[in-house]
């Protein structure tokens, strides 16, 4: 379905581009230079507004974002209008925050391009993992301490939060929790019913990469009750693990 990365080809295609955290310059050259160009841009809530500076003045700006409680259209809808503004002719960008593969719908958009016979391209973006990670200066991995990183949604669903409790607990890992301010204390409550020190440092920032960034740092146990002291809303990402110790020395963007 790659026939070119070039956005002028005279025929429909869908891009479906990486936004990244939010400071327009981590948008990848490519993913700029083809936004530059689009004629209809299908943008999300989490994509900064940097970014869409980036825009012609002429294209079409549709928003599609997904907050609590309230989605702009629902994901088949979005993905119908992918397929119809394609099959005009049009240079169409789905622009979202982070990666589109990393708790971004991007496969469920694009199982639909393929099934309607619609020319995509994937442009990576700089997930919120690993920006929120380099900006609060807490690695994902670090020699002697993790050797293994792993990303989860905290996405409470009907008021709860179902995740694999005894594999996270697990010690010597770096636990990342996408969506997870609404379920912080029940995440952290049951990492320590399944074994996890409550000494265990952990934290959340919001906001990663730009101005406005907050970093809430404490520990399993005191975690939950920090962040709702701080007021912290979405978007915002969890770290949990030993890593977290080293903010103090590699916290470069807040100092």
């Amino acid at each position: 379905m790659n026939s070119s990365s070039d956005p002028h080809t005279g025929a429909g295609k869908v891009f479906l581009i990486g936004a990244g955290p939010g400071d327009p310059e981590l948008l990848t050259r490519k993913g700029a230079r083809i936004l530059a160009s689009a004629d209809t841009v299908v943008f999300d809530h989490l994509v900064g507004e940097g970014v869409l500076d980036l825009l012609q003045p002429e294209a079409e700006r549709i928003y599609v974002g997904k907050e609590p409680g309230h989605h702009e259209l629902p994901q088949p809808e979005i993905n119908r209008l992918l397929i119809d503004r394609a099959r005009a002719g049009r240079c169409v960008v789905r622009l979202k925050g982070g990666d589109p593969f990393v708790f971004g719908r991007g496969g469920e958009e694009i199982i639909d391009l393929v099934a309607a016979g619609v020319p995509f391209e994937v442009v990576p973006g700089v997930t919120a993992a690993s920006a929120a990670s380099a900006y609060a200066g807490i690695p994902l991995t670090h020699r002697g301490i993790a050797r293994v990183c792993v990303l989860v949604s905290g996405h409470l669903t009907d008021g709860r939060c179902e995740l694999d409790w005894a594999a996270l607990a697990r010690p010597g890992q770096t636990i990342v929790i996408y969506m997870g301010v609404a379920a912080i204390g029940i995440i952290c409550e049951q990492l320590m019913a399944h074994g996890l020190d409550q000494a265990t440092p952990a934290a959340a920032v919001c906001d990663a990469s730009v101005g406005s960034q907050r970093t809430v740092v404490g520990t399993l146990a005191d975690l939950a009750a920090r962040v709702v002291r701080a007021e912290m809303r979405p978007p915002a990402i969890v770290f949990i693990g030993d890593v977290v110790a080293l903010r103090d020395r590699l916290d470069w963007f807040g100092h």
